[in-house]
């Protein structure tokens, strides 16, 4: 076992985020020229795949997001992504922790020299695992909040015979000049800390003061003005911004490996469908062949209304599905009754219309 292997903690767990299985993709040949060897996709799924495998849907994981949170935040019996109708794959993104990362990769290419992966290394791998290993051909729907909006934007280009339906949510096809910038302070907040030591720590703990500012900084933009001054944080149990900011915001990232989440960083600040595909954003989104709602978060500051409906106008035949919620981007991991309804509800239309 590597020294990075044992950084890995209790976080990256089948008990924490499980169940889940692996997949042994091989080798993968990267954007960046480079080769991740051994690649392993943790993946889980609910409901059972029909006979003549056309009722399966894609959700990739967003950024420190795992395949048991987006289960969690939504799935279930009633609900758009219901298991007794659907086939539901949750597909853990490379460099999440459960997937193949700098936390678990091979000793000579663990922690700082995990090579650099992009969005359509991603989503190559994705498409391994659901046509090689999984068998099937369609995917009634893939969707995605966040980085997983930008997974979701390039399946639809790359891949425009095998997604009918394509939901992007909270985020975009590319990154803007803004969000790099707002990226980057999460970057290098990790990075402040002196035990960070270029990626050569022992154990995520001595990077603790980095995580712990980096969560702050993630916060303070994620959610809205309105939900700190107006007290939303009192609906899910918290007494203080403090208790708030310490208990759910850092709670959620001190247990993770800081190389994970910079690997995760880099790839999202990157995030360029139409670099990928070596067509200007126009050309490209103007491929999509999927029945696509663009849905967003009216109070969202890491992708405003403005730059995601600049997306959405370039794909034919698409709508813009708009969402209000006092917890802004971070409304995504389900916590906002307004925001599950109508998540909820635009699915559900998406999914019950004809392609």
């Amino acid at each position: 076992m590597s020294l990075h292997q044992s950084v890995a903690t209790e976080y990256y767990s089948q008990a924490l985020h499980g169940p889940y299985q692996v997949y042994d993709a091989g080798d993968l040949d990267l954007e960046c020229g480079g080769r991740l060897r051994n690649l392993k996709i943790a993946y889980s799924t609910l409901g059972t795949l029909s006979a003549a495998k056309d009722n399966a849907i894609l959700f990739p994981s967003w950024y420190s997001g795992t395949s048991k949170i987006l289960e969690q935040a939504y799935a279930g019996e009633g609900r758009a992504l219901d298991p007794n109708k659907y086939f539901i794959i949750f597909a853990n993104q490379i460099g999440n922790g459960l997937s193949t990362s700098p936390s678990n990769a091979t000793a000579a290419f663990a922690g700082p020299r995990f090579p650099s992966i992009s969005i359509a290394d991603d989503v190559r791998a994705q498409h391994r695992l659901i046509t090689e290993h999984l068998g099937i051909s369609q995917l009634q729907l893939v969707l995605g909040g966040s980085m997983g909006a930008q997974q979701t934007y390039e399946w639809a280009v790359r891949f425009p015979d095998v997604v009918k339906r394509a939901a992007p949510i909270a985020g975009t096809a590319k990154v803007t000049n803004h969000n790099a910038a707002l990226v980057s302070t999460f970057i290098d907040a990790i990075k402040s800390d002196a035990g960070w030591d270029g990626g050569w720590y022992r154990k995520g703990s001595d990077v603790q003061r980095g995580l712990r500012n980096h969560a702050r900084v993630f916060a303070a933009s994620g959610f809205t003005p309105m939900l700190f001054n107006d007290e939303g944080w009192r609906s899910i149990g918290f007494t203080s911004v403090d208790d708030f900011l310490v208990g759910f915001v850092e709670g959620h990232f001190i247990p993770q490996d800081p190389n994970n989440l910079l690997t995760l960083l880099t790839k999202w600040r990157s995030g360029d469908t139409a670099k990928s595909a070596g067509a200007d954003l126009t050309n490209v989104l103007a491929t999509i062949k999927s029945k696509t709602f663009v849905i967003e978060i009216d109070e969202d500051a890491f992708f405003p209304l403005r730059d995601i409906e600049h997306e959405q106008r370039l794909i034919p035949g698409s709508s813009l599905k708009r969402i209000s919620s006092p917890w802004g981007h971070l409304a995504l991991f389900g916590v906002c009754p307004n925001y599950n309804k109508a998540i909820d509800s635009y699915l559900k239309e998406l999914l019950n219309t004809p392609v």
